[in-house]
């Protein structure tokens, strides 16, 4: 049984002026199955349709037609054993301002009815760095570490799947490392994980299959290594202070000084660094590296929604 199954779902929303007009469809018969114990990752660009699929699997939004379940219970007809199955960390900073962060937890835990759930609390606490804020109240942390508590909330009844919508969206490094760490010891002793991020080299280095949406549509399913080896080309990396020309800039992705260009074999390679130098430019620090999850994100993206479904 798939921990989480997504199965032909569909989500339309009516347009915001006329309701009979043209709407948006944001879910296009999406669907796949994530298997217990995997760190799944769903990835695609700013307006996909991730946040509306996790919306509907955890219950925050319907879809207008399929059907999503969790560990075989429907998240609609049987939404309460779903809810109990699931804890969601969301993108948003959402919080109580009139509780302390333990106070927060145990009512969080009385929703799920777990009772006398003290040390498991402060195992969330201890884990995520929040030990010395348990007292605290809520309006009293930084953004940071209002964060690890929606993710002691989301891990607090014990849940069989964990969503992390987004989760090091603004956070520091410390707070990063701290979290997989616990994520990945959750993941290994057997529940499941759906992470959603931009990103990529998180992706890359956490989840072992990953799903591409864009327009509402599922345009790769893989596992990571898979995808990786779809990459149609190398990479050569470098990094100059003049801009480049069109020809070779128009090719590449440029990140301040950083230009980095799909390389498909030495004499595109030399082809590239003969053009800069007749240029008068000069590249510095030359590296030749093999393609990561975001080039290989970037050519599926690239691609026509007909060519790639």
């Amino acid at each position: 049984m798939p921990a989480i199954s997504f199965h032909s779902v569909c989500k339309n929303y009516p347009g915001t002026r006329n309701r009979s007009a043209p709407g948006v469809r944001a879910l296009d018969d999406v669907s796949f199955d994530i298997q217990p114990g995997e760190f799944f990752g769903l990835l695609g660009p700013n307006g996909a349709g991730k946040t509306s699929l996790i919306s509907i699997l955890a219950g925050l939004s319907r879809a207008t037609s399929g059907t999503v379940t969790v560990h075989g219970s429907n998240v609609v007809s049987d939404y309460a054993a779903a809810r109990r199955k699931l804890g969601v960390v969301p993108q948003e900073l959402v919080f109580d301002p009139f509780f302390t962060v333990r106070e927060a937890l145990r009512i969080q835990s009385g929703y799920f009815g777990v009772r006398n759930n003290d040390d498991w609390i402060d195992e969330l606490l201890a884990s995520l760095g929040l030990s010395d804020k348990a007292s605290a109240n809520m309006r009293q942390l930084s953004g940071g570490m209002k964060r690890r508590v929606l993710v002691a909330q989301a891990l607090v009844h014990k849940p069989q799947v964990i969503v992390l919508d987004e989760p090091t969206a603004g956070v520091d490094v410390e707070l990063r490392q701290a979290l997989w760490q616990f994520i990945a010891r959750l993941n290994k002793q057997g529940s499941t994980v759906l992470l959603t991020t931009h990103y990529l080299e998180e992706a890359e280095a956490l989840c072992s299959r990953i799903a591409m949406l864009k327009q509402g549509r599922m345009v790769a399913l893989a596992t990571t290594s898979e995808l990786l080896k779809t990459a149609s080309s190398n990479v050569l990396r470098f990094k100059i202070d003049s801009e480049l020309p069109k020809a070779i800039a128009d090719k590449a992705r440029i990140t301040g000084r950083i230009v980095q260009l799909p390389a498909h074999n030495a004499i595109e390679i030399e082809h590239y660094l003969s053009a800069i130098r007749e240029a008068g430019l000069v590249a510095e620090d030359v590296e030749i590296r093999k393609a990561d999850l975001e080039d290989v994100f970037l050519e599926v993206m690239a691609e026509k929604i007909g060519a790639s479904a």
